[in-house]
C-alpha cells in the first residue's frame, strides 16, 4: 500500500487527505488542532505528533496551509518538516504562499537532502471535496511523478510549471483574476438594487451573454439569499491579493484593479466577515 503524509486540515486539506484515504492509500495526518483529525482518524488514518513525526514516517509529505507564516513555522519549527527531512523524502507543500516563501522552504529542504515541490491549487471546497482541484507544480519533476497517484485523486488537472516560484505565482495571478471579479460582480449587484433594478434579473442577462461564468452563477443567488457558507474564506482572499499586488510592485506592473480590490476585501475583513466566504465582500460593498 502506498503511504503519504498530510499536514494541514483545515477546509481544504481535510478533504483532499481524505481523498487520499477513500483511495486506498495509508495516509499519516498532522494538524495543530487535534480535533480536526477526528473523522480520518475514523477512517483509517494514522496521526503523527508532530510534523517531524509525518515527514519520518511517509516518503512522500503533502502540506496545506494558510498563508506564509504558517507554511514557514510547519517547515522550521523544532519538530517541523525540516528536522525531519531525510535522503529523497518529498515534501509538497500545497499551500498559497508567495514565491520567496516557497523558495526559502524549498532551499531548506534540498540542501537537507530531500526534495521539494510547490503545488498549490485552484479551487475551493467543492472541487476539493470532489477531487477536481488544478493542481499548479513547480519544483523537483522526479517528485512530481512520484506524487501522481496522490494527484490524480486530489485534482482533475495537474501542470508542471518548472522552477520553483512559478506555481506560487501562477497561483497568486489566478486568485487576483477572481477577487477582482468578485468584488466588481458584487458592485454591480449593489448597484443594480440602488438604481431600482431587480438583482434576480442581472443575474440572468449576466448568465446569457458573454460574461456568463461559473463563478457568477455559483455565487450570485447565494448572495442574494445572504448565504455566506464559507467554500474560500475571506481572509485568505485578501492574503491572496496582498501578496499578487506586492508580486506586481517586484514586477513593476501595476495592478490598479486589483489594488482597489484588496481594499475592498480589506474593509471586508475589518467589518468582520474574514472568516465568512469571500462573497461576503458584497457586505462590505453593499452598505
Amino acid at each position: 500500500m502506498q503511504s503519504f503524509g498530510f499536514i494541514g486540515l483545515g477546509i481544504m486539506g481535510s478533504a483532499m487527505a481524505k481523498n487520499l484515504l477513500m483511495a486506498g492509500f495509508q495516509v499519516t495526518i498532522w494538524n495543530r488542532d487535534q480535533a480536526k483529525c477526528g473523522e480520518l482518524l475514523s477512517l483509517g488514518a494514522r496521526r503523527g505528533e508532530s510534523p517531524r513525526q509525518v515527514i519520518e514516517a511517509c516518503p512522500v509529505t503533502f502540506a496545506m496551509l494558510s498563508d506564509p507564516a504558517a507554511a514557514e513555522e510547519v517547515c522550521f519549527a523544532e519538530k517541523g518538516v525540516l528536522a525531519g527531512i531525510g535522503a529523497g523524502k518529498g515534501y509538497v507543500d500545497m499551500s498559497t504562499v508567495d514565491a520567496a516563501t516557497s523558495q526559502r522552504i524549498g532551499a531548506a529542504i534540498t540542501t537537507a537532502g530531500g526534495r521539494f515541490l510547490e503545488a498549490p491549487v485552484s479551487g475551493s471546497r467543492k472541487p476539493a471535496e470532489e477531487g477536481s482541484l488544478v493542481i499548479l507544480a513547480a519544483g523537483d519533476r522526479g517528485l512530481f511523478d512520484d506524487a501522481m497517484p496522490a494527484f490524480e485523486k486530489m485534482g482533475k488537472k495537474h501542470l508542471f510549471l518548472g522552477e520553483v516560484g512559478n506555481g506560487a505565482n501562477m497561483k497568486l495571478v489566478v486568485n487576483m483574476v477572481m477577487g477582482g471579479m468578485m468584488a466588481v460582480f458584487c458592485e454591480g449587484l449593489a448597484l443594480a438594487s440602488k438604481a431600482g433594478l431587480t438583482p434576480p434579473d442581472l443575474l440572468e442577462v449576466i448568465d446569457s451573454g458573454a460574461i456568463a461564468n461559473p463563478l457568477f452563477r455559483m455565487k450570485g443567488g447565494s448572495i442574494l439569499n445572504n448565504n455566506f457558507s464559507v467554500a474560500f474564506p475571506l481572509k485568505h482572499m485578501q492574503k491572496d491579493l496582498r501578496l499578487a499586488v506586492s508580486l506586481g510592485d517586484q514586477a513593476g506592473q501595476p495592478l490598479f484593479s486589483a489594488a482597489a480590490a484588496n481594499e475592498a476585501f480589506k474593509r471586508a475583513k475589518e467589518m468582520g466577515f474574514g472568516d465568512e466566504d469571500f462573497s461576503a465582500v458584497f457586505k462590505a460593498i453593499s452598505r
